[in-house]
C-alpha cells in the first residue's frame, strides 16, 4: 500500500507533456528532440518596448531558452541565420469562436415557459455551465487563416446566450495536437444577447436581459451563503468562475456603459469587447475603467454615385464610415487599454490593411503591437507564457522582412510551440526590375514587378510591341511561358532557370519549334513601385465628432447661460396667471426674479417683445429614446425591469422634442402584459450622457396595462401565448402579484427585525416582488394603460383591497363613464385629445373626454404615445379650448403643470415659479396657436434648442454630407471596395410594439 501511495504521489508531479502515455499512437513516429534552434543576426522586439539589433533568439521545446545579442549556442543546435529579418511575439485574439460550431436555432415550437432540466438555472439564456473546451474542434483551415496573418494563439468560447459559460486558450500549433490548450478556463463570458438555442419568450429586450443579469447575482450571492435547498450547476458554475476574465460582449459603445453599470453595482470587472464606435463617447467610456477588446472592422466606403440612393443614407453613417479608422488612436490617445480582435471581420485578409490604416490615421505602431501581444497576453493573465519572447515564453513568434507595420514587409513563418508555420518562402530572391531580355540573338526588354509572391510579367520587343508572358517563382526555379500575339498560332516560347544572381538571370529557353537556347537578363533598373496619382495615399479629412454623434449633435458639451427675456407674455401656470410685458431672469439653471424692468450686469438679453415664455412642455406618456425594445411581455409580470438602463441618449427624435418645447418625458414601458416595467422620467439634455437625462431623485414610477394588449387579443395565433387570456384572467394576475409581495415585503420585514439578521437563512432577493412591494408601500406609482371602464373600476378595486391608490389612467379614453369615481378614488388621468375608433375597445372614446374628467375635478394631462404627436402637444392642448371649452390657462396646464403634478415633480418644473428648474420655452406666438414655434427650448438654464442654430446647423450637414460624399465618390475611382447604401427604417415603439 506504502508503495503504491508513492506511485501515485509521484505520478501527480509527472510534466503535463508525459501524461496519458499509454494512449496509443496511431499518426506516426514521434519526432522527440531535445536540439536547440538558435536564431541569429535578427532584430528582436522581445516586446513591443524591449529590442534588440542584430541578436539571437534561442528556443528548445517549445519554448524560449534566451534572447540577447551574446547568447551562448550551445553545440546540438540549429542555427539559422536572419540578416536583415525581424522577429516579433506572434499576435494573440482572446475573442474568438475558433473550433466551436455555430449554434443551431431551436425551430421547434415548444410552450414558451419550458426551461432546463432539473438543477439548472431556470432560465436557458443563462449557459454559465457551458465550456468551451467540451466541444471544442481543431479548426485547420480556419488556423492557418490565422498564422498568415500573424496569429499564434487564441482565446475561444461559445457565442451564445447571456451568461455564455467559460472560454479556452488555444495554440495555433498544426503539429502538435497534444500542447495545443494552453488552458482549458481563462475566460468566462457574458452578452446582451439571447440565446439562439432556447424558445423561452423571456428576455425578448434589452432591458429585460439586464434585468435577468441582476437577478443573476442576486441568485448566486443568496446561493452562495447557503440559503437554497437544492443545486444549481448554473450558480455552481458562475461561482467557481468569479475569479475567470470576466468578458462582456457590449457591441455597442452605449452598451458597454450599460454593462460598466451592471459591473458597478456588483463590484464586477468586466473586460468589454466594444464594436469600433467607443470614440463618439469617450469621456464616458474613460470613466468606466474598463479594459476593451476592440474589432477593426471598418465599414467599407459607400457607393454614392447614385445621387437618389446617396441621399437616403444618414449622416451619422457616412459620419462613421470617415471617423472609424481613428478610433484606436483617440483610445489609444486617452489612457485606455485594449486589445485587438479579428471578429466581425468579413475575412482574414481585412485584418492587416485595417490596422496599417488605423496606424495611418494617426495609432502608435508601438501601442498597435502591444494591443496584440502584451496587452492581451496581461489581460489573460497569461504573461510569462504569452505575447513576448522572454525566457521561459513559449515559441511563439512571427519572422518578417521588416518593421512589421510596414506596407513592404512581407511576412515569412509563424512559428507556434517551436513548429514553423510557412506562409512565404523566406529564401525567395526578389528579381523585381527592369532587365534587357536575350532570347538566342533576340533582343527584348523585361519588366518584371508586383508582389514578390505574386510576379508579374511584361515583355516588349524592340518595336515598342507588347507580348505576353506569364511568369511563376517556386523554390528559386523561375519559369516563364511566351506567348504568341497571334492568337492563331498554338506554339509557345518557355523559358526555365535557376536564381543565383538576382542581378543577371540565365536559363534554357524552349522556342515555338521545340529547338533549345540559352536566355539571359541583365538588370538594368531596381524595381520601383509605380504611384498613381489617383490613388496617392492621403487621409481623408476627418469630420468633427459631435454630442452626440449625429445631424444636429452639438460641436461641444452645452453649458448654462445666464438669460434675461425681456417684455414676454409670460404664462407662469401660477396664481398670478398670464403676465404681459414681463422680464424673467434665468440664472444658474433657475429662475432668478419674474418682474418688470429687470436688469443683470451678466446676462445676455433677448428681446421677448411679442413673443411668449412658457414653462416646458411635459410628455407624460412616450415610448421615444429606448433601445432594443419597449415591451418585455414573455410574463405577465415584468416588473424587475427598468426603461432607466436602455435610455438611447442618441435619438434623433430627442432634438425634435425640443424644436416641439418639449423639456421632460415620462419613458414608459409597453402594455404587452399586466404589469410592466419600471419608467424613466428624462430631461431631453441634447448631447449628453443617458444618466445625465435622468431625473435627479425621481420618483418611482411602473407602468400597468389593462385591455386587449395584456390578454393578447391582436398578437396572432402564431404567436406564444401566455395567461392571461381574459380580462378576468387579468384581475387575478393582479391579486396574486399583489398578495405575493404582500408575503415577500412580510418576510423581510421579519428577517430584517428578527435580530437574527445573517444567523438564519434569509429570504431570497426577488426583484419583481421588491418592486411591486414598494407600490405597496407608497415608494413607487402606478401608471395605467386603459380604456374600457369596467376594467378601470376593476383595478381601482383591486388597489382598495390592497390599500394603495393608483396614480394615473393613461390613454383612458372611457374616463369620461368613471369620471366621479376616479375623483373619489383620487387618480389623475393622461388621456389623448382626440384619438377614437383606432381599435375595438375605443370604439366610445369622444373627443371631449378631458374636459369632461377636468370639469369632473380630476387631474387631467394630455400625453403623445407618438413620436410624431410628441412634437406638437401644444396643439394637441388647444383641442381642449376647442372640445369642452377649457380655458386657455387650464388648456395649456394640459401638457404642463399638470403631467408634472403626475409625475410628482411640480416642485421643480411645470411652471414659472421662483427657485424652479429653468425650463422654458419661448415661442413666436401663442403657444395655443398652429402657427406657434419654439425658438429656444432651455433645460436647467442650457439652450438645447435655438431655431437660429438649427437653420445654421442645416446648412453645415448639408456641406457636410457633401464632403462626405465626394470623398466617397473618390474612394470609387480609387478602385476601393464599396458597399450599397441601405436606408435604415427608423422602429418608433408604441404600446404594442414587440422586439423580434
Amino acid at each position: 500500500m506504502k508503495k503504491f501511495l508513492i506511485l501515485l504521489l509521484f505520478s501527480c508531479f509527472l510534466p503535463k507533456t508525459y501524461a496519458q502515455q499509454y494512449f496509443p499512437n496511431n499518426e506516426g513516429v514521434p519526432n522527440k528532440t531535445t536540439n536547440f534552434t538558435a536564431f541569429t543576426n535578427a532584430k528582436i522586439y522581445v516586446t513591443p518596448t524591449q529590442i534588440i539589433d542584430n541578436g539571437t533568439l534561442l528556443i528548445q521545446n517549445g519554448k524560449v531558452i534566451a534572447t540577447g545579442k551574446t547568447v551562448a549556442i550551445p553545440k546540438n543546435s540549429v542555427i539559422i541565420n536572419l540578416e536583415g529579418k525581424s522577429i516579433y511575439p506572434s499576435f494573440i485574439d482572446m475573442y474568438t469562436n475558433f473550433g466551436i460550431e455555430k449554434p443551431k436555432k431551436n425551430m421547434e415550437r415548444n410552450p414558451m415557459y419550458d426551461t432546463k432540466k432539473v438543477g439548472y438555472y431556470w432560465n436557458e439564456n443563462i449557459r454559465s455551465e457551458v465550456n468551451a473546451y467540451d466541444n471544442f474542434v481543431y479548426d485547420q483551415t480556419k488556423a492557418e487563416e490565422l498564422l498568415k496573418a500573424g496569429f499564434g494563439v487564441v482565446g475561444t468560447h461559445n457565442p451564445d446566450g447571456i451568461a455564455r459559460g467559460t472560454g479556452t486558450l488555444i495554440a495555433l500549433n498544426n503539429f502538435d495536437k497534444s500542447n495545443q490548450l494552453i488552458s482549458d478556463k481563462v475566460t468566462n463570458h457574458f452578452a446582451f444577447a439571447k440565446s439562439v438555442i432556447t424558445n423561452q419568450a423571456y428576455p425578448s429586450s434589452l432591458m429585460g436581459m439586464m434585468a435577468l443579469l441582476r437577478q443573476v447575482y442576486h441568485d448566486l450571492d443568496w446561493y452562495k451563503k447557503g440559503n437554497s435547498e437544492t443545486k444549481d450547476l448554473s450558480l455552481e458554475a458562475l461561482s467557481a468562475n468569479e475569479k475567470l476574465v470576466q468578458i462582456f460582449t457590449t457591441e455597442d459603445k452605449l452598451n458597454s456603459l450599460r454593462a460598466a453599470k451592471i459591473a458597478k453595482e456588483f463590484g464586477l470587472t468586466y473586460v468589454l469587447k466594444g464594436s469600433g464606435n467607443e470614440f463618439e463617447r469617450l469621456e464616458e467610456i474613460k470613466k468606466t475603467n474598463s479594459k476593451f477588446i476592440i474589432p477593426i472592422n471598418f465599414p467599407a466606403a459607400y457607393d454614392v454615385s447614385d445621387p437618389n440612393q446617396a441621399d437616403q443614407m444618414e449622416l451619422k453613417d457616412l459620419r462613421f464610415w470617415n471617423q472609424a479608422p481613428t478610433n484606436l488612436k483617440v483610445l489609444s490617445d486617452n489612457g485606455i487599454i485594449f486589445a485587438l480582435t479579428t471578429d466581425k471581420l468579413k475575412k482574414m485578409e481585412d485584418f492587416r490593411p485595417n490596422l496599417l490604416k488605423a496606424i495611418k490615421y494617426g495609432f502608435d505602431k508601438t501601442k498597435a503591437l502591444e494591443s496584440l501581444t502584451t496587452i492581451p497576453a496581461a489581460i489573460l493573465g497569461k504573461s510569462n507564457e504569452i505575447g513576448s519572447l522572454k525566457t521561459g515564453s513559449l515559441a511563439n513568434f512571427v519572422i518578417t522582412s521588416g518593421e512589421i507595420f510596414d506596407e513592404k514587409t512581407t511576412l515569412y513563418e509563424n512559428w507556434v510551440q517551436g513548429n514553423k508555420f510557412v506562409v512565404n518562402d523566406i529564401t525567395a530572391k526578389d528579381i523585381r526590375g527592369n532587365y534587357d531580355l536575350t532570347i538566342n540573338n533576340d533582343k527584348f526588354k523585361w519588366k518584371i514587378e508586383g508582389e514578390i509572391t505574386a510576379l508579374k510579367s511584361e515583355i516588349t520587343s524592340t518595336d515598342s510591341k507588347k507580348i505576353k508572358s506569364k511568369l511563376t517563382v517556386s523554390d528559386n526555379w523561375i519559369s516563364t511561358v511566351i506567348k504568341p500575339n497571334d492568337s492563331t498560332k498554338t506554339s509557345f516560347t518557355r523559358l526555365i532557370g535557376y536564381i543565383e544572381n538576382t542581378e543577371n538571370l540565365s536559363g534554357k529557353a524552349v522556342l515555338f519549334n521545340g529547338s533549345e537556347v540559352k536566355w539571359s537578363a541583365l538588370k538594368t533598373a531596381p524595381f520601383a513601385k509605380a504611384i498613381d496619382s489617383s490613388k496617392a495615399d492621403k487621409n481623408n479629412v476627418i469630420m468633427a465628432t459631435t454630442f452626440p454623434n449625429v445631424a444636429y449633435g452639438n460641436n461641444k458639451k452645452l453649458e448654462p447661460e445666464t438669460l434675461l427675456f425681456k417684455n414676454a407674455t409670460v404664462w407662469t401656470n401660477e396664481k398670478d396667471g398670464i403676465l404681459d410685458e414681463t422680464d424673467v431672469l434665468v440664472k444658474n439653471g433657475k429662475i432668478a426674479a419674474i418682474g418688470k424692468n429687470l436688469s443683470d450686469a451678466s446676462a445676455t438679453v433677448v428681446d421677448a417683445k411679442g413673443k411668449h415664455l412658457t414653462s416646458g412642455i411635459i410628455d407624460e406618456h412616450s415610448h421615444i429614446a429606448i433601445s432594443n425594445g419597449v415591451n418585455e411581455g414573455g410574463h405577465n409580470s415584468s416588473a424587475e425591469v427598468t426603461i432607466q438602463d436602455v435610455v438611447n441618449s442618441e435619438d434623433i427624435n430627442i432634438y425634435r422634442e425640443l424644436a416641439g418645447g418639449v423639456t421632460t418625458s415620462q419613458l414608459l414601458h409597453g402594455s404587452a402584459n399586466p404589469i410592466g416595467g419600471r419608467s424613466a422620467i428624462v430631461k431631453w439634455k441634447w448631447g449628453a450622457s443617458a444618466d445625465e437625462m435622468l431625473y435627479k431623485d425621481q420618483p418611482g414610477f411602473i407602468k400597468f396595462a389593462l385591455g386587449e394588449n395584456v390578454k393578447q387579443a391582436n398578437w396572432g395565433i402564431t404567436n406564444p401565448t401566455r395567461f392571461p387570456q381574459t380580462r378576468m384572467g387579468v384581475e387575478q394576475v393582479f391579486t396574486d402579484y399583489f398578495q405575493r409581495a404582500k408575503d415577500y415585503d412580510s418576510a423581510w420585514k421579519k428577517y430584517n427585525t428578527s435580530g437574527k439578521k445573517g444567523k438564519e437563512k434569509a429570504p431570497r432577493v426577488d426583484l419583481e416582488l421588491q418592486t411591486i412591494a414598494e407600490i405597496l408601500n407608497s415608494e413607487r406609482f402606478i401608471s395605467c394603460h386603459s380604456y374600457v371602464q369596467s376594467e378601470i373600476l376593476m383595478l381601482m378595486n383591486v388597489a382598495d383591497k390592497f390599500n394603495f391608490k393608483v396614480n394615473t389612467f393613461t390613454h383612458i379614453l372611457e374616463g369620461y363613464k368613471v369620471a366621479d369615481k376616479m375623483k373619489e378614488h383620487g387618480v389623475g388621468a393622461s388621456t389623448f385629445s382626440d384619438w377614437w375608433a383606432y381599435k375595438f375597445e375605443v370604439n366610445d372614446a369622444i373627443p371631449y373626454n378631458g374636459a369632461i374628467m377636468h370639469k369632473a375635478g380630476v387631474l387631467v394631462a394630455y400625453n403623445s404615445d407618438d413620436a410624431e404627436m410628441s412634437r406638437r402637444l401644444n396643439q394637441e392642448a388647444a383641442k381642449a379650448v376647442k372640445y369642452g371649452d377649457v380655458s386657455e390657462e387650464d388648456a395649456w396646464k394640459f401638457v404642463t403643470l399638470n403631467p408634472a403634478k403626475l409625475l410628482r415633480i411640480d416642485n421643480k418644473v411645470g411652471s414659472i415659479k421662483i427657485g424652479k428648474d429653468a425650463d422654458v420655452v419661448l415661442w413666436s406666438t401663442n403657444p395655443l396657436s398652429i402657427y406657434a414655434k419654439a425658438e429656444k427650448t432651455l433645460i436647467e438654464g442650457v439652450v438645447y434648442y435655438d431655431s437660429k442654430r438649427d437653420e445654421e446647423n442645416r446648412v453645415a450637414i448639408a456641406k457636410e454630407r457633401n464632403e462626405l460624399i465626394g470623398q466617397l465618390l473618390q474612394e470609387k475611382n480609387k478602385g476601393m471596395t464599396t458597399q450599397e447604401p441601405k436606408k435604415k427604417e427608423k422602429v418608433e415603439y408604441h404600446c404594442d410594439s414587440m422586439e423580434e
